[in-house]
């Protein structure tokens, strides 16, 4: 079919988007100082590529429309996909949940309302505002013009055209995931043609785009930027980066949502979305790919886990915010940011209290966190014990608090008993602790009117840095270390290799922490059988990787429908007195006055979330769910862009 000139809207736009989103500035900064203010100026595209000076501000200027996973404005003059309304689609998942309806996710999602002739904000992947076609067609401005530039050395041109090619290949990795196979756009356009075509391409071909894109991009790249480089450059993309993303391009191809004997939506036979039956050499590729991501690892070295400076679980708690929130991490891979010029410098924390943020940790996510030892956790196994009482911390604020979970869960979610402060220098824990029993002093009545930060009896704690990360918004972890050993694992165990070396993988990540290896701590569990050892893996992810996209699409890849039909629940705590009797109570600000001890004695009682519920737990889920629709709008334009199946 022939394309309108209506397709490229979106894509025409990239030029003015890059060039001028923001202020101008005077020169181009990466490291510390990276996209703290964007690159402006009104500049045509001759005067652009006339100039390194104007093409590196371009180039920077593309990355600034990169993907960053965390919601952060309201407003609806900023060009970003990222608005508090529509929210993050996590809380589609069975670890996180949104209790409040005016939410567009839980209005339209959680409602089972949303179609394929959605509003704006109402889809959780935007397929036109999103930034993927302006960072696309602005890719390929650059490839097409550095040969213009004056002024550039012809190493550095390679770097940049490899860079371009590896923000072209991410962006549409991004919209992969939502969507299955994508028209694939191979040159910027000028937005009058009428004379091409532009169909939408298998699953196949665009995963073949994708993968080709890297392979051309990586040997240009530096493995890493080290010494003083690091400080000035990090946040471009590597020759890590590249490869590190074809191990992420491929786990995803290979599994069961696009690589099956039969399409995820019963009846289709499109191939644009799906391969058209099971092909293990999607796997072998995955493994190909994490073997050659650690070949020239051991040749490049500089990735590596952040390590703790002590044994207390502080320490190990500590080590693992470093790994994910800092700059400097070694072992952030690929990381993005957003800009200072928008709105607070840390809205995301700020705004944790707010109703459409409020993305509470449901108690099916808590209890995949394991013991401090790194034994699993089984609520009845503690109930028995007797040591409910015990399940996240032991001791008070006077005596000392011990965190007795695994550390992570204390970083991703907060939990009864934690402290406040986490000292970035230290370790150590401060100030007052949580109290979240019913009438305690931070949930108040929340968990029993299931409203607010802690509807849940939790709240969510990955990226709220706050003022202890100097007022900036969190980094976002696009790519790191730890998931690059844990898609290793799953590809062992996927093409039949040896499972002691995927757990070997997994326990890398494990002893980071703190906790014994996987084996070793669940003799109980049958690590040779491959379903339970998929299921570690991927329990393991969403610990590591938590709210950072990787639980909704592992649920999505592996068509998990039974958990998106579960209904969730949360944890009502009740502070209990000398007498076994509940109060209604908060300690801090309340009877500590009078002189009573810390509370460390409380009921708890699982409860169904249900003042929003999802329709998914009343109607069954349908596997069109999978996959976004296109806008039907956009279908109707007669290019070729076929409907996923369902919508």
């Amino acid at each position: 079919m022939k394309m309108n000139n209506k397709i490229i809207i979106p894509i025409v736009t990239g030029l003015i988007l890059v060039a001028s989103f923001s202020s101008c500035i005077d020169d181009i900064k990466f490291g510390n100082a990276f996209l703290d203010k964007a690159p402006g100026g009104q500049q045509t595209k001759d005067t652009i590529f006339n100039s390194a000076k104007y093409t590196r501000q371009f180039l920077v200027g593309i990355y600034a429309l990169q993907y960053y996973g965390l919601p952060y404005h309201n407003e609806d003059k900023f060009p970003y996909p990222n608005d508090t309304y529509r929210g993050k689609f996590e809380i589609l998942s069975d670890c996180w949940h949104n209790h409040w309806a005016n939410s567009n996710l839980t209005s339209v999602y959680y409602a089972g309302m949303h179609s394929a002739s959605y509003e704006a904000r109402q889809d959780k992947f935007d397929y036109l505002k999103s930034n993927v076609w302006e960072a696309v067609r602005a890719g390929w401005l650059l490839i097409e013009n550095i040969d213009n530039v004056p002024d550039l050395s012809g190493e550095e041109k390679k770097r940049m055209i490899a860079e371009a090619k590896c923000l072209i290949a991410t962006r549409y990795f991004d919209m992969f995931r939502h969507y299955g196979g994508l028209p694939i756009v191979r040159a910027s356009f000028s937005g009058l043609e009428t004379d091409y075509e532009i169909p939408r391409s298998s699953v196949e071909e665009t995963v073949k785009f994708i993968i080709e894109l890297l392979d051309q991009a990586k040997n240009d790249l530096p493995w890493a930027y080290t010494g003083a480089d690091a400080q000035n450059e990090t946040g471009r993309w590597t020759k890590a980066g590249a490869i590190g993303m074809k191990c992420k391009v491929w786990n995803f191809a290979a599994s069961p949502l696009f690589n099956a004997t039969e399409a995820y939506y019963p009846g289709a036979t499109s191939l644009a979305v799906w391969y058209g039956g099971y092909k293990p050499q999607l796997w072998d590729n995955c493994l190909e790919a994490c073997q050659e991501f650690f070949t020239e690892w051991q040749k490049g070295g500089y990735y590596e886990l952040v390590q703790p400076t002590g044994k207390r679980p502080e320490d190990f708690r500590l080590a693992y915010r470093k790994a994910y929130a800092t700059q400097g991490s070694l072992e952030m891979i690929h990381s993005t940011r957003v800009t200072s010029t928008v709105g607070s410098k840390y809205n995301w924390w700020a705004w944790q209290d707010n109703g459409r943020l409020s993305y509470t940790p449901t108690q099916e996510y808590v209890e995949m966190f394991p013991w401090a030892t790194g034994k699993s956790f089984d609520w009845n196994e503690t109930k028995d014990a007797g040591k409910l009482d015990e399940m996240f911390t032991k001791g008070t604020v006077e005596t000392g608090i011990e965190l007795t979970r695994d550390p992570r869960l204390y970083e991703t979610v907060v939990v009864n008993g934690m402290q406040k402060q986490l000292d970035w220098g230290t370790g150590n824990m401060a100030g007052t602790s949580y109290e979240l029993w019913i009438g305690g002093t931070d949930a108040k009545n929340g968990p029993g009117n299931e409203d607010g930060q802690f509807a849940s009896g939790y709240a969510n704690n990955k990226f709220y840095m706050g003022s202890d990360y100097k007022n900036q918004y969190a980094l976002w972890s696009y790519l790191r270390l730890p998931e690059i050993y844990l898609i290793y694992a799953e590809a062992i165990v996927q093409t039949g290799g040896s499972y002691a070396q995927a757990i070997s993988m997994i326990d890398k990540i494990r002893k980071r922490v703190g906790m014994g290896g996987l084996e070793e701590c669940n003799p109980d569990k049958d690590l040779s059988d491959k379903a339970v050892l998929l299921q570690e893996i991927l329990r393991e992810r969403v610990c590591e990787l938590g709210m950072e996209d990787v639980r909704f699409f592992d649920l999505i890849r592996y068509k998990m429908k039974d958990r998106f039909e579960l209904p969730l629940h949360g944890l009502h705590i009740y502070r209990l007195n000398v007498n076994e009797e509940r109060i209604y109570t908060p300690w801090y600000g309340g009877d500590r006055a009078d002189g009573a001890k810390q509370p460390t004695h409380f009921d708890y009682e699982k409860f169904n979330l249900t003042n929003v519920v999802r329709y998914w737990w009343k109607n069954g889920f349908d596997p069109k769910w999978y996959l976004s629709p296109f806008p039907q709008s956009e279908v109707n334009k007669g290019y070729g862009l076929e409907q996923n199946p369902g919508w």
